[in-house]
């Protein structure tokens, strides 16, 4: 099987984890910004994380370099171009990004202009590649809760035009879902669509939680629910699916190893799952690379791949436009 020419579908890409490291050496030198080094193998070795961190906390560290360059209208517009450019010279046909709003406010811009800026760049490469896209506005759960509706409120007039869906993301505690249960239904009030970290350092009943509290449609991660029936039937009853990203789940210790991952008995039960690239920078990868570790170490075949395909298609925030061209692909 040729794993660069399937086409693939990303329905869990984080735009901070997917910077070029020498888009930041180019931003940096731009915006006066010092770093530790401005040799391009030197600030990845910054930006990619260990095969195995020690802990989530430890992944999450590798952001904040290119975060320190995303702070202006310019950065943003090209960071996302680039992620979907290069997204599709891999035979990517369809990308969700999420990103925070919140974390991109530090040189005075506003949250309406943060989310243009990345709606323009994506725009900008789907003119000039085969691939579409959207955008999931994700709420960081360190940061004040109170800038939330602000920004639910700035992606409004973009919605279903480059922004579709709320998303909660940062570390997971015990519970949290009982925190945000106002600000999701404020979101989907206003025509959000709703996908939420959980189950991925914290346990399966968060899961259960985002589902039941918190409306969710999708789950980031997911893979506890392995050792919780409640939200393992849950998931199954609701057709609620889970966007898996293998390399990241292995690298902060949600999975011990690929070969424990339970992408395969999900999927062989019935769960609808996806593969994910997560942060393309971060964990160092591709869909491809993604799709052909799943591919190679569960033994699924050609078939299986393109099932799991037409579930991403199913449970993409896609229009039904862009989901009927996507199914084209689809054997």
């Amino acid at each position: 099987m040729n794993y660069f020419d399937l086409p693939k579908i990303d329905l869990h890409c984080h735009l901070d984890g997917s910077v070029r490291p020498q888009t930041v050496i180019d931003l940096a030198k731009q915006q006066n910004i010092t770093l530790p080094s401005y040799d391009v193998d030197e600030i990845n070795a910054l930006m990619v994380a260990p095969e195995t961190c020690p802990n989530l906390p430890e992944y999450l560290s590798r952001f904040d370099l290119p975060v320190s360059v995303m702070q202006t209208a310019e950065s943003l517009e090209r960071i996302s171009f680039e992620l979907f450019e290069d997204a599709a010279k891999e035979n990517v046909k369809y990308l969700e990004v999420r990103f925070a709003p919140q974390l991109h406010i530090q040189n005075g811009l506003t949250y309406e202009q943060i989310i243009a800026s990345a709606v323009k760049g994506m725009k900008k490469a789907e003119a000039l590649y085969d691939i579409k896209g959207n955008y999931i506005l994700s709420m960081v759960k360190f940061l004040p809760s109170d800038t939330i509706p602000q920004v639910i409120d700035a992606g409004v007039g973009l919605l279903n035009q480059g922004v579709v869906a709320f998303d909660l993301a940062g570390s997971e505690l015990d519970g949290f879902s009982h925190d945000y249960a106002t600000f999701a239904q404020d979101a989907k009030d206003k025509g959000y669509r709703v996908t939420i970290h959980a189950g991925e350092q914290g346990c399966g009943q968060n899961v259960y939680e985002a589902i039941s509290i918190l409306g969710a449609e999708r789950i980031g991660h997911g893979v506890a629910i392995k050792d919780h029936e409640k939200a393992y039937n849950l998931v199954k009853e609701e057709d609620v699916a889970l966007e898996t990203c293998p390399s990241s789940n292995v690298q902060t210790k949600a999975i011990p190893e690929l070969a424990q991952h339970p992408i395969k008995a999900f999927y062989k039960d019935g769960v609808p799952v996806t593969i994910n690239t997560d942060n393309r920078t971060v964990s160092n990868t591709t869909m491809t690379d993604e799709v052909r570790k799943v591919m190679e170490q569960f033994e699924l075949n050609e078939e299986d791949y393109y099932q799991i395909y037409k579930m991403s298609v199913k449970h993409s925030f896609a229009s039904d436009d862009v989901k009927q061209a996507l199914m084209q692909f689809a054997k």
